[in-house]
């Protein structure tokens, strides 16, 4: 169905982008940098009605060129208006975006492409000619955001002629549990998967990120990591795209972001935690306040409290800083507040009681149980654990995704069924409740360390030994066969230590560690200058890369 659905059993994330351009009209939905004047950043402006009607002409020219209902569609293009009309524009036609970080690198890009077998592609120009040189999904329709250098299909300019030959909205009459896209995960600890989303896990996702932090229509949000943008318009939020390499996040330039953030009264901040240091260092130093500000947003990784007193210091008394706890298979599943991370919180962390992440968004269902790496057939009432022990997350709610594109023995190990039809995901991730129902993180359980006499993970050890004032971070990786694995610790110091000053630190982190229980077998330390992060946030530490230097480095 092409027209505007009124059918009862409609879910359509682009619904609510309809709803918005009929209540916000002329407002704006999108403030896009067009370059640089001088100092200052060039911005374009689209309303959302504007937005609206693109995003109509583009689905009425998709469905014309045959990219319909149900028609896996690769999505590259750079944030801006076509990114965000032509997402919406592929939910109205009721075809299936394809979006995989093209961070990730070209030979993992190239194997999700594979994988996903896309029917269309959408792409600016360099895409393209990256498509074309490397292979990638030949003989699909194709879409140029940029001139064609002679592959053929139609570039965005088309596209919309060919579209504007219709009128109206354009609204697939898409089901709750119909296909609504292919995200594909950062494979920071493995192997991209491909995570099917329904129309209800958007839809869902929307309303518990609207309800979780009290997002309201008229608020204007600067998203520095561009998936997080998406959504904005359906909110109602004007969305500040930032001037920056979003596959960059910890480069970004605080000047410029702050210049944005002031020009427009931004009100929200969603952003990375190697982000977000690089911001608040730079309001901190220049002693700079933000007072538009209410809310700020971390994802990818647990934001370091450290990080979060520097942002607290830059916004209005009332502002507050929030680190949602999930997955690109459930999100969110938790959040905790920086007001609730008190020196009590602080104090469990620095002496190994793992990560807080706050309590269960409503209405997700959050259990511990047992760690295992096998898979699990049947959710029963005996897997969970008591309070206070520590056993893989698993967790039940609207934006729980049932299963991976293509990968049934992945989908089969990450997913657990219950007698009541519903889909139970397995974080990867292990924790546990404390005594007031706060949900505590440890580590990945793929990360933990194992040996014939503890298990430990990372998590937990880390913080321990983050407290030193000359330490930037540390890593445990293991070295070995798992059961019999080493324990080794590795330390990004704050500066290039010398000799003597490396030999100090490391005497004064075996001392450290002797002080707690999760750390006292820590007896291996190495320094490495910088550790390998991820390239979508620049924030979660390759452990895996790592404990492969590790084991070179002692070998």
């Amino acid at each position: 169905m092409n027209t505007e659905s009124t059918r009862a059993d409609t879910c359509n994330i682009a619904s609510a982008l309809v709803d918005q351009a009929k209540q916000q009209g002329q407002n704006a939905a999108i403030h896009y940098p067009t370059g640089k004047r001088g100092n200052q950043i060039a911005y374009e402006t689209v309303s959302y009605s504007d937005l609206n009607t693109l995003s109509d002409e583009y689905a009425h020219g998709l469905i014309e060129f045959g990219i319909g209902r149900g028609v896996r569609t690769a999505l590259m293009l750079t944030p801006g208006i076509d990114f965000f009309a032509m997402f919406f524009a592929l939910f109205k036609a009721g075809a299936v975006p394809v979006l995989i970080d093209p961070g990730i690198g070209i030979k993992p890009l190239k194997t999700c492409l594979a994988e996903a077998r896309p029917e269309a592609f959408i792409g600016v120009t360099r895409a393209h000619i990256a498509r074309g040189i490397l292979g990638w999904v030949p003989g699909v329709k194709l879409v140029t955001s940029g001139p064609k250098l002679g592959w053929g299909g139609l570039n965005t300019k088309q596209l919309r002629k060919l579209g504007q030959k219709s009128s109206g909205t354009v609204l697939a009459d898409t089901r709750p549990d119909e296909m609504a896209a292919l995200l594909f995960t950062s494979g920071s600890t493995g192997i991209p998967k491909g995570v099917v989303y329904l129309h209800r896990h958007f839809v869902a996702q929307v309303e518990m990120l609207r309800t979780a932090f009290d997002i309201r229509p008229g608020e204007v949000d600067l998203p520095t990591f561009p998936p997080f943008a998406l959504f904005d318009p359906a909110m109602g939020m004007t969305t500040v795209v930032p001037l920056m390499d979003p596959t960059r996040p910890a480069k970004a330039d605080p000047r410029l972001l702050i210049q944005s953030i002031e020009r427009f009264g931004v009100t929200n901040i969603f952003g990375s935690p190697a982000l977000l240091n690089v911001l608040g260092r730079h309001t901190e130093s220049k002693n700079i306040q933000l007072p538009s500000v209410k809310r700020v947003i971390s994802a990818g990784a647990a934001m370091p409290v450290a990080t979060i007193r520097r942002l607290q210091k830059t916004l209005a008394a009332d502002a507050e800083v929030h680190t949602p706890y999930g997955a690109t298979e459930c999100l969110p599943v938790a959040s905790v507040s920086g007001t609730e991370l008190n020196a009590e919180v602080e104090q469990l962390t620095a002496t190994g009681e793992g990560t807080c992440v706050g309590r269960p968004v409503e209405p997700n269902n959050v259990k511990i149980i047992a760690v295992s790496d096998s898979a699990l057939e049947h959710m029963e009432d005996g897997l969970e654990l008591p309070m206070g022990v520590t056993g893989e997350i698993v967790v039940n709610g609207p934006t729980s995704t049932d299963t991976y594109w293509q990968r049934p023995e992945q989908t089969r190990l990450a997913k657990i069924a219950d007698s009541e039809g519903r889909t139970w995901h397995r974080m990867g991730d292990v924790g546990y409740f404390d005594t007031t129902g706060r949900l505590w993180y440890c580590g990945r359980k793929s990360q933990r360390v194992l040996n014939e006499h503890e298990c430990l993970y990372a998590d937990q050890v880390e913080a321990v030994f983050n407290v030193h004032p000359e330490v930037a971070r540390t890593a445990l990786v293991g070295i070995g066969t798992p059961g019999r694995q080493t324990p080794v610790l590795c330390v990004e110091p704050l500066e290039r230590p010398n000799a003597a000053r490396r030999h100090r630190i490391h005497t004064d982190l075996l001392q450290i560690g002797q002080g707690h229980a999760v750390s006292r077998s820590i007896k291996q330390i190495l320094f490495h200058k910088s550790f390998p992060v991820d390239i979508r946030h620049n924030a979660k530490i390759g452990r895996e890369k790592l404990a492969v230097w590790a084991a070179k480095k002692l070998s």
